[in-house]
């Protein structure tokens, strides 16, 4: 991601949510250069922070207190610059598969909170977890004539477990479809270079099984096609892994 370009478009800096949409396992607070975020916890001392700018998460603590993400050093938290680890969500492109700049732009904007989101269609248990969401503005629309709603849920499990829920809706006046791929980019912090060798190997055979049943994986209308784990680079004998969990979708409601 070292080689991207960034444009000077970037939305304004959303209002602060309502207290009632934030639960009290969420804090809201400022981030580094001032910017907004949350900080999610779970009982047993997991955590979890996502910056609205992006709707990126740039942390997941175990409840040891352990970084399990990898953010770089050089992560520069100012707009329009993108942030660089933790989980950049790549949409409405993936990679330089498109017309666009380097990953689409959803990863350079201000998420807004979600203040009414649609309900899940089963129940959750998740007490810690905040609901984001991102429409295109005026210029997004001059560069990618789609309008869209992106929800995104992020959520600490009661062990701990981090996941993120996206939800795509299309919202064109006149209802055409349109095509975008997606992404979750994530860094993830490797102390041990020799247990990637592992971690590798189990990837790949899940691919294996992804790309056998991925005409029966359907979810809110996208097609999982592809999983994909590499190792990016090695610094100061340091490693991290970054793993893009990808696909290929048709928005048609």
């Amino acid at each position: 991601m070292s080689g991207d370009k960034e444009k000077s478009t970037v939305t304004s800096a959303p209002p602060s949510p309502s207290p009632s949409s934030v639960p009290p396992s969420v804090e809201f607070t400022k981030g580094i250069n001032g910017l907004q975020k949350f900080i999610l916890r779970e009982s047993r001392g997991s955590s979890a922070e996502v910056y609205l700018y992006g709707g990126h998460v740039t942390s997941w603590k175990n409840d040891h207190g352990e970084e399990l993400l990898f953010l770089s050093s050089k992560a520069i938290f100012k707009p329009p610059k993108a942030i660089r680890g933790g989980i950049p969500i790549c949409f409405p492109q993936f990679a330089g598969h498109g017309t666009l700049d380097q990953h689409g732009f959803a990863r350079n904007r201000f998420w807004a909170v979600d203040e009414d989101p649609p309900p899940f269609p089963t129940n959750t248990l998740n007490k810690a977890f905040v609901d984001l969401i991102l429409k295109p503005s005026e210029e997004d629309m001059k560069i990618w004539p789609h309008s869209f709603e992106y929800r995104l849920r992020v959520a600490l499990g009661t062990g701990g477990d981090l996941m993120l829920t996206s939800r795509i809706r299309n919202t064109n006046s006149d209802g055409k479809p349109f095509t975008f791929t997606f992404a979750y980019h994530t860094y993830f912090s490797v102390s041990d270079i020799r247990l990637t060798k592992y971690i590798l190997a189990l990837l790949q055979r899940l691919q294996l099984l992804i790309m056998k049943k991925r005409g029966h994986l359907f979810c809110a209308k996208m097609v999982f096609l592809m999983l994909w784990c590499g190792i990016l680079g090695i610094r100061k004998q340091r490693l991290w892994l970054i793993l893009v969990m990808m696909s290929t979708s048709i928005c048609c409601v």
